[in-house]
């Protein structure tokens, strides 16, 4: 019986990652993040001008209770 021979090989462990799928990665999670960053943007302009709106409306009520 030949030393080493009823051992089992060490599953290797992954391969790193190329530098062209982690470039790839880096950019996609960049587009994602700048995508969120614009809808938050927008959400928070639909959200005041909301606010606007509602604060316009309330100051037209308090005048109208108010005369």
């Amino acid at each position: 019986m030949e030393p080493g021979a009823g051992r089992k090989e060490k599953p290797k462990p992954k391969e790193p990652v190329s530098r062209l799928e982690k470039a790839k990665q880096r950019s996609a999670q960049q587009e994602l993040k700048q995508r969120q960053r614009a809808e938050i943007y927008a959400l928070n302009r639909v959200m005041t001008e909301l606010e606007q709106q509602q604060f316009d409306a309330f100051c037209k009520q308090m005048q109208a209770s108010g005369e």
